[in-house]
């Protein structure tokens, strides 16, 4: 069976699909560097909690800092949390155009009558920011960002992937996951889910392949055209 072959037949049977937001979607940090964005908040980090801080600056992953700081203390990760939702909102708004084929991809899932929910590790502040400067509102049923004040329950915990069909009235075993990272190839195994591995790095197809990724595609647009074949 060809990459094309199982990305069809793991749309075919899918009600409702999933839409992972850094990377299918939006390069969040493509204006903002994540880098950068991380260095802001270790600074902020340090202020509070050297020893933490310390640790952070280890790191150029932003959500990870925001993870260091909730371990610090729950003062220390809400402050932090807080100030990551405002560094994503400002990166969206710079981050420049959807993914190539994102858009085409959540038209034709809405146009094939399934539901589309975004459910991402970013915050839902920025997710709902970036769909309405790019006029996407309309075709997202609903928006799952990270749980507030709890980055245990973010992916890969099948959590938010449980809550988002709770959210659209489906069994998440009918559910569909686009995701660019292993954490969702391991939340959507967690929940029950399908699982489509977007390959948007080279190295990424043979990880996705190892972790047992449902389908592999290294194209948003191939998930638009199959969902027009189906």
């Amino acid at each position: 069976m060809t990459d094309d072959d199982r990305l069809r037949s793991v749309l075919a049977g899918t009600r409702v699909l999933f839409f992972d937001f850094d990377g299918p979607i939006c390069d969040v940090f493509a204006g903002l560097p994540a880098p950068e964005a991380a260095k802001q908040l270790t600074v902020q980090l340090t202020a509070q909690d050297e020893t933490a801080g310390a640790k952070a600056s280890q790191t150029d992953d932003p959500i990870e800092v925001m993870r260091m700081a909730h371990e610090a203390s729950a003062e220390v990760g809400r402050a932090v949390e807080h100030a990551l939702t405002a560094i994503e909102v400002e990166a969206v708004a710079v981050a420049g155009p959807p993914t190539p084929g994102a858009v085409e991809a959540l038209k034709a899932a809405r146009a094939s009558g399934r539901a589309v929910v975004v459910v991402s590790n970013n915050s839902a502040e920025c997710v709902r920011r970036f769909l309405d400067l790019h006029n996407l509102e309309g075709e997202v049923a609903a928006v799952i960002g990270r749980p507030s004040e709890q980055p245990h329950l973010m992916k890969p915990n099948p959590f938010p992937l449980i809550r988002a069909a709770e959210q659209v009235h489906i069994d998440v075993t009918n559910c569909t996951l686009i995701g660019d990272s292993l954490t969702d190839i391991q939340a959507a195994h967690a929940a029950g889910a399908s699982v489509i591995g977007y390959a948007n790095k080279p190295r990424k197809a043979a990880l996705f392949a190892q972790a047992h990724a449902d389908a592999i595609t290294e194209d948003m647009q191939a998930i638009a055209d199959a969902l027009t074949a189906a």
